[in-house]
């Protein structure tokens, strides 16, 4: 990897005699993990079925680093949402958002999906998490990954961060910004961030982080918290940016929170001096196993105001409701809880009243099915997002039986007609509807694949 010279110098001044080791480390073999999706599989579970070689990330207790043979977005356990393969130090993000239960979340730029995700798991499916992205095409890997994961409470929309903020000025408890930036941490991975890099996208990078982190203010309550990240080691774009902000918003400060094995403060000497961003952290290549990184923990001044009641939805229709229930009544024995919303044909589940009206959105909540004629066909989504304790009928799969599943091959009936939630090892990862001793493959078309059958007997 050639670095550019302008950005060697300037580690080289900032660093002194630490740039050696800073170079030599990212000279070094990138490290690779995942993180256990809560929502579908505790922790203690995954590592007893998992057939990977796993060593724990230490700032993330559901984060686990793998060998590079494991190859696990390979395995039926990945396309049964148990895990999202995700950058170590990216993790840092979701341990330092630390959100709770019952909250309302906004991941601002969220696509691909590993922060939403994350704050996903931590909400456990209580509250409203909105995921937003700028980019359609992103909006629609980020909207696929939501489905992957099994994410039942979470909203995405593809809004500009300056349009979103007119819809909701005040409205979330908490906040990331994993803001677009130079990428400078991502050089040893992706030689295209290298190929981009100069000095005046460095300058884009710190000016369009502050529109974002302004829109960002506003849409926080009084006392939440704002998480800002990027993953670039450029000063003007970590410290001098929280600097920056800190200026044009008064009412916000650095909170003071504890930092991870490997984490390095922030370094007020490389930007403005400002003695709060000490407060923030770094993640640097050549002192842990992750790739660079930046985040500060920021929050609002002031009291949580007794929220007010959600947005009045106008409601769906009720044969369109009847049908549903029907479906539920014949296929769950659970009931799903939402505020059932027609989009064209397809039903989905909102997490709560929600301004629908003026906003892109491409999955309003949890997406139930499409209706046709007089009856459902439940969508990809909901099998996913159900355990298989919710389902009335069950299929069983081995390792190597969601293998042939996922391929789209038509499988042996169990001898129960209907629609079947179909599962590998236990957990949930597509529907089949049994008739006539076979089960018809209704794993989606679009996703079908070859996967790899050594991964499910490696010890």
């Amino acid at each position: 990897m050639t670095l550019p010279q302008e950005f060697k110098e300037r580690m080289e001044r900032l660093l002194g005699q630490e740039a050696q080791a800073f170079f030599e480390g990212l000279e070094g073999e990138p490290a690779q993990a995942l993180r256990v999706n809560t929502l579908k599989i505790s922790t203690e579970e995954f590592l007893r079925i998992a057939p990977f070689s796993l060593q724990p990330v230490p700032w993330e207790k559901n984060g686990f680093y793998y060998e590079k043979e494991d190859r696990p977005g390979r395995h039926p356990y990945h396309e049964a949402g148990l895990y999202y393969i995700q950058e170590p130090s990216a993790m840092a993000v979701g341990a330092l958002a630390d959100a709770v239960p019952g909250e309302r979340v906004l991941d601002l730029c969220a696509a691909p999906g590993g922060k939403t995700t994350h704050l996903a798991s931590s909400l456990k499916g209580q509250g409203l998490l909105v995921s937003n992205e700028i980019h359609p095409a992103r909006a629609r890997s980020l909207s696929s990954n939501v489905e992957r994961m099994g994410i039942r409470n979470c909203v995405v929309t593809n809004e500009s961060p300056h349009s979103l903020a007119k819809h909701f000025p005040g409205f979330f408890d908490r906040i990331v910004v994993d803001a677009p930036c130079s990428g400078e941490g991502m050089f040893r991975k992706e030689e295209q961030a290298v190929l981009e890099w100069s000095p005046e996208n460095v300058s884009m990078c710190a000016g369009r982080q502050q529109e974002i982190l302004s829109a960002a203010a506003g849409m926080l309550r009084p006392g939440g918290v704002l998480i800002y990240s990027t993953c670039t080691f450029s000063p003007e774009e970590n410290e001098g940016s929280v600097h920056t902000f800190l200026k044009a918003h008064p009412d916000f400060a650095v909170k003071k929170t504890a930092g991870y094995e490997g984490f390095s403060p922030g370094r007020p000497q490389w930007a403005h001096a400002c003695p709060e961003t000490a407060d923030t952290f770094r993640l640097m290549p050549h002192l842990l196993k992750g790739e660079g990184h930046f985040v500060a923990v920021l929050q609002k001044k002031g009291e949580a105001k007794k929220r007010e009641g959600g947005w009045k939805l106008s409601s769906v229709d009720r044969s369109v409701l009847k049908l549903y229930r029907d479906f539920e009544k014949e296929t769950l024995c659970c009931e799903l809880p939402g505020i059932p919303l027609l989009f064209g044909e397809q039903l989905y589940l909102l997490p709560e009243a929600f301004p629908i009206k003026g906003l892109k959105i491409l999955r309003p909540g949890l997406h139930l099915g499409t209706m046709k004629k007089n009856r459902l066909e439940p969508a990809h989504s909901l099998a996913l997002a159900l355990r298989a304790g919710e389902a009335l009928r069950c299929h069983s799969l081995s390792v190597q039986e969601a293998e042939a599943y996922v391929r789209g091959e038509v499988l042996e009936g169990q001898g129960e007609k209907g629609w079947q939630l179909m599962l590998v090892d236990g957990y949930s990862t597509g529907w089949g509807k049994e008739a006539g001793g076979m089960v018809k493959n209704h794993y989606p078309k679009g996703l079908r694949k070859h996967l790899l059958s050594g991964n499910a007997t490696r010890a």
